[in-house]
């Protein structure tokens, strides 16, 4: 998916018009709503036809754009036989337009249509079906926001929409997650950092492992889960590695890498290989630029990351990495005439485990910090569960079972997830972002989110003010994980 910017003009332009999966620019003018559906469409995966779901454009594509100051004014039509709600992750729309079932408005009914009507919120963000099974069937996209930065900025942009993907019908998937069938034991590491684990050559990492204090009694040996599940494909813009997505760049030309995890259940590396990158904003939240080759993200997070081309011509890989696995998938930017390389879908070396250490989120720091503020409420959430038999939950409930995290409006809310099971946790919070501000109690001016990764005995401390008054769903990313029961509600009272 590719959308260009600026002068560089008739090169990117003709490019992003070839992409299959490449999103539309919306004209400053808006006299009416957009328009997108929720349908079925097919895929070319690996030679085989595979019927999935879609949110497309009026112009026929995948995915939104807005340009700076555009308000999100939407028509969303349900083409489907079943029925679904959209959730609009990374925005904090009114919480009846949130878009999760029955908080407060219930499922779109085939052939409904439900308008939407807020003020967008900036940065890399997608939106998705807020019912897992239909998440799982690829029922998402990207949804792009510019600032008037981008606008000025002389770089193309190129988003990654990443998915994890079976043939096989999601209920299956989850019956056999859940039974522990699909448990690979091999898909396990220590707790103990591998050896020679980094983020990409020339991050700056020294001194990350003592700021992220991963120093608890008892983990070194431990065994945390990685992979529940191994799927059929894994796709970069609806392609996988035998048939990837090329990218048309200009040599010597800057390169925004817009990076969205969608997977239900895989957290990806982000390798550039032989072009070093600067990580430049999180959660489409600006961080103080992080140089490395290597960055990773859980489901449900994004990362931005700008990328200088050199000046000869040439083909340039950006692969996406299964953690703890060999699996790996991709795009590839190429100037006109470079000979574009093939590329295995199997790595012959299996990524390491994700930010144990939590030393990526460390060196991370917000470009506009929250207002210093003492906390008006410090709730700990308890993370827990375990593989057999498959249950998870939050303060050792599942979510119909809860018992909400409470808070008034405009309150500064401390949270604190605490991880006491071996499976590392992406948790997502509706309609606020948040900042985190201290991993296993060590105190820092961390990154901006709406999605934070929980590695097995952890514990991240994340700072917001309370929003609208109203219930917001706050769980886990992992499907199988939120289908399972890991989920409660942020409760907002006036």
């Amino acid at each position: 998916m590719t959308c260009t910017l600026n002068r560089r003009g008739f090169l990117t332009a003709s490019a992003a018009m070839a992409a299959a999966f490449a999103i539309p620019r919306a004209g400053f003018a808006q006299p009416a709503a957009l328009a997108l559906q929720a349908t079925t469409r097919t895929l070319d995966i690996d030679g085989r036809a595979a019927t999935v779901f879609g949110l497309i454009n009026g112009n026929g594509t995948p995915g939104l754009i807005l340009d700076p100051g555009q308000r999100f004014l939407l028509d969303l039509t349900n083409d489907l036989t079943e029925p679904t709600i959209i959730h609009w992750h990374g925005q904090i729309p009114p919480n009846a337009q949130d878009g999760v079932p029955d908080m407060p408005m219930p499922l779109l009914k085939p052939r409904e249509t439900r308008a939407y009507d807020f003020e967008a919120a900036a940065g890399t963000h997608w939106m998705h079906s807020h019912v897992p099974i239909q998440e799982m069937q690829l029922l998402a996209a990207p949804l792009i926001v510019r600032r008037p930065e981008d606008l000025r900025v002389d770089r193309q942009e190129v988003t990654m929409f990443l998915h994890d993907f079976s043939f096989r019908p999601p209920e299956e998937v989850l019956d056999e997650i859940r039974s522990g069938k699909g448990h690979d034991e091999a898909a396990e590491a220590e707790m103990s950092q591998p050896a020679g684990h980094d983020m990409g050559s020339g991050m700056a990492m020294n001194g990350m492992s003592e700021m992220s204090g991963m120093s608890m009694p008892g983990m070194t040996g431990m065994q945390m889960d990685l992979n529940d599940f191994d799927f059929d494909a894994y796709l970069v813009n609806d392609r996988t590695l035998s048939d990837p997505e090329v990218v048309r760049v200009e040599k010597g030309g800057r390169v925004l890498l817009q990076i969205i995890n969608a997977a239900a259940a895989t957290v990806f590396w982000i390798d550039s290989g032989e072009v070093p990158g600067r990580l430049v904003a999180v959660d489409g939240q600006p961080v103080q630029p992080l140089p490395g080759t290597r960055f990773g993200l859980a489901m449900g997070q994004r990362l931005d990351i700008e990328i200088d081309l050199p000046a000869g011509g040439g083909a340039w890989p950006i692969l996406a990495l299964r953690e703890g696995a060999h699996e790996r998938t991709g795009l590839i930017l190429a100037t006109a005439g470079a000979k574009v390389p093939v590329m295995l879908g199997m790595a012959d070396e299996a990524a390491p485990a994700f930010d144990i250490d939590l030393a990526q989120e460390a060196a991370l720091r917000a470009v506009a910090a929250l207002t210093e503020r003492v906390a008006d409420a410090s709730p700990m959430v308890m993370l827990g569960g375990q593989m057999q038999p498959y249950r998870w939950t939050i303060n050792d409930r599942v979510f119909e079972d809860r018992i909400p995290v409470t808070a008034k409006t405009g309150q500064r809310v401390e949270i604190m997830f605490h991880n006491m099971s071996m499976m590392g946790h992406p948790m997502h919070l509706h309609g606020h972002h948040f900042q985190v501000v201290a991993i296993n109690g060590r105190r820092f001016s961390g990154a901006l989110r709406d999605t934070v990764y929980v590695p097995p005995m952890s514990m991240v401390t994340v700072a917001l003010d309370a929003g609208e008054a109203a219930d917001w769903m706050l769980h886990c990313h992992h499907m199988p994980h939120l289908a399972s029961g890991m989920m409660t509600t942020f409760a907002v009272s006036a």
